[in-house]
């Protein structure tokens, strides 16, 4: 018998027909896609752009919606995929207004679909402060310094 491994489960929310092109979209979403959660939210928030008042609401849609499940640590929830795919046309038609010399110009509303998926990540141990972040450079450049043999003493000078 095969054993099974057990996938991790993605929780997932859509906001259809967004009204918002899905290539404005896209932008925000390249930007969250395989982000942690909280770092995701932060970004959402403080980003000038159009879409991400729509990726802040579909985000905390599916957070809600993986908090649901109780085994679920939503503080290690990452988001996994952000798509934005194309929609209908608004009334499924082409709207026109006036062009130059009596002409008519159409012009589209369209809209969009936005989908976020999130799912839980093992927990990895990191380092702690700044002791960490420090010896880890040090140790870094000590290793550098003895490959390149800048670490060993200078030869005394010869006029002394």
């Amino acid at each position: 018998m095969a054993s099974t491994i057990e996938k991790p489960r993605e929780y997932t929310a859509r906001h259809r027909f967004a009204r918002i092109t899905a290539r404005k979209a896209r932008l925000v979403a390249d930007e969250i896609r395989g982000k942690d959660v909280n770092k995701a939210l932060e970004l959402l928030q403080f980003t000038p752009l159009r879409g991400s008042a729509f990726y802040l609401k579909v985000l905390r849609s599916a957070v809600a919606n993986a908090s649901l499940e109780g085994e679920v640590n939503v503080n290690r929830l990452m988001v996994s995929d952000a798509r934005a795919d194309d929609g209908p046309m608004l009334q499924g038609r082409l709207r026109w207004h006036a062009g130059p010399q009596g002409r008519a110009m159409p012009f589209r509303k369209v809209t969009s679909h936005l989908t976020v998926k999130v799912r839980e990540t093992a927990e990895v141990e990191r380092p702690q402060g700044k002791q960490a972040k420090k010896s880890k450079r040090t140790k870094a450049k000590s290793e550098s310094k003895a490959k390149s043999g800048k670490g060993a003493a200078k030869p005394a000078a010869k006029g002394s």
